[in-house]
């Protein structure tokens, strides 16, 4: 499974999905690095692409066919709360469950949205 991460994702991230075999896409140090989250989106939709954030915004998009969108959002985030909550839910998910599937992982809930529709 390919997974775009935006760049408010921790390194430690990106580093331990790579170990598991995942096709991560990381725009940091690129010239695609800062571009806007419209761009972000088109990107990911266009890879194919899981996208991987902590920018709540992104839930806007779920009514649109997509790849799969994972949105942390703590209270009080550090990497690694972060790196444990993108980890689990990417274990709760097969690879063939996440195409139009937005999961919102906070401290101690979760919600998910199959293209628009709460689950």
């Amino acid at each position: 499974m390919k997974i775009l991460v935006d760049e408010n994702i921790p390194m430690m991230t990106v580093e331990q999905l790579c170990r598991m075999k995942y096709d991560v896409i990381d725009i940091r140090g690129t010239s695609e690095q800062g571009i806007t989250d419209h761009l972000l989106w088109d990107k990911a939709c266009q890879e194919k692409c899981l996208l991987v954030t902590t920018d709540r915004g992104f839930a806007y998009y779920r009514d649109r066919n997509h790849y799969g969108i994972l949105i942390v959002s703590l209270r009080k985030p550090n990497c690694h709360k972060i790196n444990q909550h993108i980890i689990k839910a990417l274990k709760m998910f097969s690879s063939e469950q996440w195409p139009g599937l937005l999961v919102v992982m906070r401290d101690e809930t979760m919600s998910t949205w199959r293209l628009g529709k709460k689950e």
